[in-house]
């Protein structure tokens, strides 16, 4: 039986005697496969078979779909269960079956994987709640693999949905970690959303990702282990399916994914790869909502511009808000404050897409004091001597922000610290400095330059032009 060892203690042992962190998927296609192959009594089992022998070198597990032999009707499941036979019983063996239920269907699919089937772990679906998984999670030498944030594109539409302050798929990670009191509980983690694997890690240091979206998917391999590695630089169970298996050496492919991964995890630099990479991507979403604009343009300090930053057309792309309240909120979590106060008018739907993401109160101080009612100089409950971070949109000269932060410590409030979106790079943040503030800024006006005229975005002219201009104005 292959759970004899534990499954964790097995693949740890094996990532120690390859040096490799690569998940080989046995996914074979019978509309692909070789003719040597196809002189078999069971073609996708000799496939299988060779596939084995070639990369095991290389591989720290295999992963088997069971769709893949589902599909062959009444003999895959024998061509299944004695693929799994053919591995080494030192390698781990995964089953992508996906599988959740309630009562005894749930003891059923569990019997079924680990008694049958004899595979060291498997992937359930969260869906149906702790329940469904329990008869998983109760095989304490076998390992279960929760869906959190998939590799299809599809995933987000789902997975990233607001869940009490934060997303789906965050919460799910949550859950995760209070069934794993038995320490075999994994998750599955795209290599497609190098975010989404970097948030996954900051919530749960030290459990194992299983990441598929590698090769064909076109998933980012330096940014997924960058994001995804855990503190002794493991943690990582990388798949590659089609781009191994189908290639005329699968020997040699699954050397150059070992080779890859390994170069990956030595030249990482923690979050640097993936900061970056999240950065662009975001730079060239703004980009794409008319959020940045170039030509000429007079600005509120009446000077002309030939780049613009318009951050109102935010709340007409609901999907980049979020990413925007995302990447503020990562700034915040090393600050230390008791509120939010957002400035008016740009900043306030940033600003309570940030509350919402951190599940954080907000207030805001108003531009004009209201002349009935409460006659409030600012909106929202605080006490006096909290500390609160002021949120904006763009620092330019730093003027807006010394006339909003006025209110609120005429109110008792204690500021020190400003969280913007775009830093002009107009002196605005040294201003600030030196009245004792520390501006953060997710995006700096000539890094967005710089990102545009790299991928293409805009033409030479305009880039000369753009960085021409912040030169002079730094």
């Amino acid at each position: 039986m292959r759970g004899s060892m534990k499954w964790s203690e097995k693949w740890n042992e094996r990532v120690a005697a390859t040096d490799s962190l690569l998940c080989v998927g046995l996914d074979p296609d019978p509309l692909r496969l070789p003719d040597w192959a196809l002189l078999a009594d069971d073609p996708v089992l000799e496939f299988n078979r060779r596939l084995i022998e070639l990369t095991a070198p290389y591989a720290s597990a295999f992963k088997l779909n069971s769709s893949c032999y589902e599909a062959l009707g009444t003999a895959g499941w024998g061509t299944l269960q004695q693929s799994i036979a053919l591995v080494p019983p030192e390698i781990p063996v995964i089953l992508d079956a996906k599988r959740a239920d309630v009562g005894p269907s749930a003891e059923a699919y569990a019997r079924a994987a680990f008694d049958v089937l004899d595979v060291d772990a498997i992937t359930v679906s969260p869906y149906l709640g702790e329940d469904a998984l329990t008869p998983f999670f109760r095989r304490a030498e076998r390992g279960v693999f929760v869906l959190c944030h998939t590799s299809n594109p599809g995933a987000g539409a789902v997975q990233e949905l607001s869940c009490g302050g934060r997303a789906l798929y965050e919460r799910v990670a949550e859950l995760a970690l209070s069934w794993n009191a038995r320490g075999n509980v994994g998750l599955v983690v795209g290599a497609t959303y190098p975010s989404a694997v970097q948030r996954l890690r900051s919530l749960v240091p030290d459990m194992v990702f299983l990441v598929p979206g590698l090769g064909a998917q076109g998933g980012d391999l330096r940014g997924a282990i960058a994001a995804g590695l855990d503190s002794q630089g493991q943690g990582m169970l990388l798949s590659v399916s089609r781009g191994v298996i189908f290639d005329p050496q699968p020997d040699q492919a699954a050397a150059r994914w070992r080779d890859a991964i390994n170069a990956a995890r030595t030249s990482r630099t923690t979050s640097t790869l993936v900061d970056r990479a999240l950065e662009d991507d975001l730079v060239l979403a703004l980009h794409a909502a008319g959020c940045v604009q170039f030509g000429e343009f007079r600005l509120h300090s009446g000077e002309l511009s030939p780049i613009y930053i318009d951050l109102r057309l935010l709340v007409s792309v609901p999907a980049l808000l979020q990413s925007v309240a995302r990447a503020m909120a990562a700034l915040l979590r090393d600050l230390q404050y008791d509120r939010l106060a957002a400035i008016p008018y740009a900043a306030l739907p940033i600003g309570t897409a940030v509350a919402l993401e951190m599940n954080q109160p907000l207030i805001y101080p108003r531009r004009e004091v209201k002349a009935y009612g409460t006659q409030r100089a600012i909106e929202g409950q605080f006490l006096p001597g909290e500390r609160v971070v002021v949120l904006d949109d763009v620092v330019t000269t730093g003027r807006s922000k010394l006339g909003a932060i006025a209110p609120l410590q005429a109110a008792g409030l204690r500021v020190e610290d400003i969280v913007v979106l775009v830093d002009r790079e107009q002196g605005g943040a040294q201003q600030l400095a030196a009245q004792g503030y520390r501006v953060h800024s997710v995006l700096r006006l000539g890094q967005i330059v710089d990102v545009l005229a790299r991928s293409g975005r805009i033409s030479a002219q305009q880039c000369a032009q753009a960085r021409a201009w912040l030169e002079d104005k730094r």
